[in-house]
């Protein structure tokens, strides 16, 4: 019989590690910060937050899931689609409010959603509406047209946008699946908004979803996000591919099959909204 050695299989890499990064236990404490914000500048009456990202990345899952997480019921306003078809399901610029327990009570900032990027041309939003939208020229409502950018005499156009009109956080959502698969055209659009917005100064974060499909033992154990040794890698890839500092990168988990909110879902959305308020109004107040 073989003289040679026996090889063993190789042993499949460890799922968990140590905790890369503390989060349980703060769920009150965001909560509690968010429902106390306010805008220390008198010229901004919203902090104004732009979502953009790939399409199917999770943008309207991510804004329910913020609404969600706040009125402590799962919502669903922002009109999402389960379709695997590859298109934007998004078609306007448009901008949401989240109710603060009183008819007529808004929290003091607003996300706007965008179409998605696409790979192919005269498909996706373009990338010059995203850079118009972030200096406050596109008007809430707005019909995107995949073919061309906005035009100044759109009656959407506003040609003289004030602070408040201006974007003041923007977040990059991707899905955590697609991350390693991302090519050349997908990441070449993505770099040119957030190069768009350094230029503009504005601060940026990118929010991670879909990390319980990602992950079994995240899928089996949200708390283990944070020790995943798939999820750490994923976030260092998009920090060094992107540019955007480690502790500006967020996990979260949309609600998506659920019918009631949960604690664990909760505090990765009220962490990463927390980080979007604060780098907001950083940027504000720095003016």
């Amino acid at each position: 019989m073989g003289g040679g050695p026996s090889k063993m299989a190789p042993e499949p890499p460890e799922p968990l590690m140590a905790e890369w990064r503390p989060v349980w236990g703060h769920k009150n404490k965001d909560l509690q910060f968010v429902k106390d914000y306010q805008p220390y500048n008198e010229e901004v009456k919203q902090l104004r937050v732009l979502l953009h990202g790939l399409t199917g990345a999770g943008k309207s899952s991510f804004l329910n899931s913020v609404d969600s997480a706040l009125q402590g019921r799962v919502t669903g306003r922002a009109l999402a689609d389960n379709t695997i078809a590859g298109e934007s399901f998004t078609r306007k610029h448009k901008t949401y409010e989240f109710n603060k327990g009183g008819p007529g009570t808004f929290y003091p900032f607003v996300f706007t959603d965008l179409m998605g990027l696409e790979k192919e041309t005269n498909k996706g939003v373009c990338v010059e509406d995203i850079k118009l939208a972030m200096k406050g020229h596109i008007q809430d409502r707005y019909k995107i047209n995949p073919c061309s950018q906005i035009s100044e005499d759109n009656q959407n156009y506003n040609k003289y946008p004030t602070l408040n009109d201006q974007v003041h956080v923007v977040v990059c959502v991707i899905d955590a699946n697609t991350e390693n698969i991302l090519d050349d055209e997908y990441m070449k659009q993505i770099r040119e908004v957030r190069l768009a917005a350094r230029d503009l100064e504005i601060p940026q974060v990118a929010i991670l979803t879909k990390i319980d499909e990602a992950c079994p033992e995240v899928k089996a154990d949200i708390k283990n996000v944070y020790k995943s040794k798939k999820l750490k890698q994923v976030v260092d890839n998009l920090s060094a591919e992107l540019g955007i500092p480690l502790n500006c990168i967020f996990p979260v988990k949309n609600y998506h099959p659920e019918i009631d909110t949960n604690d664990e879902v909760d505090t990765l959305i009220l962490s990463a909204l927390n980080k979007i308020i604060n780098s907001g109004e950083d940027y504000v107040n720095g003016l």
